[in-house]
């Protein structure tokens, strides 16, 4: 295995050093990455977090119009209680606190956990689970938290910006992942610095259907097959979930491993899918998003966008893994 790491046990450690240097609006303090200026008086607070190894998400995704904290774990391993509790408190501006929270065990016991212990500062909770490929899994009970994460962080993020309510933040991040669905496929596994080989052995003539952002085990194996074939096995599962019509948002996103050509290949694909099914992709996004280290394959991620959802959507950001408008 090469790695570009010191040493296996201070990989998390190290990158948050990395980003905070490069990243001005950023500060780091006890494992947590928060926005540099602080919370704002009056205005809702937005903490997620999970396992590292996913970047950008979520600790690229902190700043103006998304996240006010995030609780990065080591690496595919959830965030201590201590993390979450201190991260609540600190982006409390008087509002209350918004916890959004992949569906995986670890992720859900511990931020339920750290709401409970929380003191002085009314939280909320919103829970992602958009992958329709398993309804259970190594790592969960019920469908996993995936793509749609991004989804409701951007969209939640944008209107605490505007100074909404605890309550309404709230409603619109259940709205947003209550609207969208993902599935993906991956091409390789993905090698964890401290295990220093694959996570699972997969032939090079096959595919997993279905995978999980940690490595884990999709819906089958099927032969390597064309990316249109890919993205039809996708979009199949996405579709019998949540019929496509209207304006749709969608993302193709990168596992970590995949070059921006294959993914303009599957997005190409995916669109001419939504129009063949008399919908419209009306945003998207193509890139590294949420990813697993460096597996190679995709994910597609699908939002049924209304006018409030696409307003919030086109709200300006600005953070190191996401930005627009400003």
């Amino acid at each position: 295995m090469k790695k570009l790491i010191n040493s296996p046990g201070e990989v998390v450690g190290d990158a948050l050093k990395g980003m905070a240097a490069a990243h001005p609006s950023l500060r780091v303090a006890d494992r947590v990455v928060y926005r540099a200026a602080g919370p704002r008086a009056g205005k809702v607070g937005l903490v997620s977090g999970g396992g590292s190894g996913h970047e950008p998400l979520h600790a690229g995704f902190v700043g103006y119009g998304m996240l006010d904290a995030a609780c990065p774990g080591e690496v595919f391993t959830s965030p201590v209680p201590d993390q979450i509790i201190a991260a609540t408190q600190a982006v409390d501006g008087g509002a209350g606190v918004l916890h959004i929270v992949k569906n995986y065990t670890g992720d859900t016991l511990n931020f339920e956990l750290a709401a409970d212990l929380t003191e002085g500062v009314e939280v909320a909770g919103v829970l992602v689970d958009d992958d329709v490929a398993v309804q259970d899994s190594l790592y969960t009970a019920g469908r996993r938290g995936t793509g749609a994460t991004l989804f409701v962080e951007k969209m939640a993020g944008a209107l605490a910006e505007q100074g909404a309510p605890l309550a309404q933040v709230a409603r619109v991040a259940a709205e947003v992942d209550g609207r969208s669905r993902s599935f993906g496929i991956a091409l390789t596994s993905c090698t964890t610095p401290a295990a220093g080989k694959p996570t699972f052995d997969l032939p090079d003539d096959q595919v997993e259907l279905g995978i999980g952002i940690h490595g884990e085990p999709g819906r089958r194996r099927a032969p390597h097959a064309p990316a249109r074939e890919l993205a039809e096995v996708a979009m199949d599962a996405v579709h019998h979930d949540l019929p496509l019509y209207g304006d749709l948002l969608v993302m193709v996103n990168g596992m970590g491993g995949t070059p921006l050509i294959e993914l303009y290949i599957v997005f190409a694909e995916v669109e001419a899918y939504v129009r063949a099914k008399g919908a419209r992709v009306a945003r998207s996004l193509v890139g590294n998003y949420v990813t697993s280290l460096d597996m190679q394959g995709f994910s597609v991620t699908v939002c049924r966008l209304d006018d409030e959802l696409t307003r919030l959507w086109d709200a300006p950001v600005e953070t190191p893994g996401l930005r627009w408008g400003r």
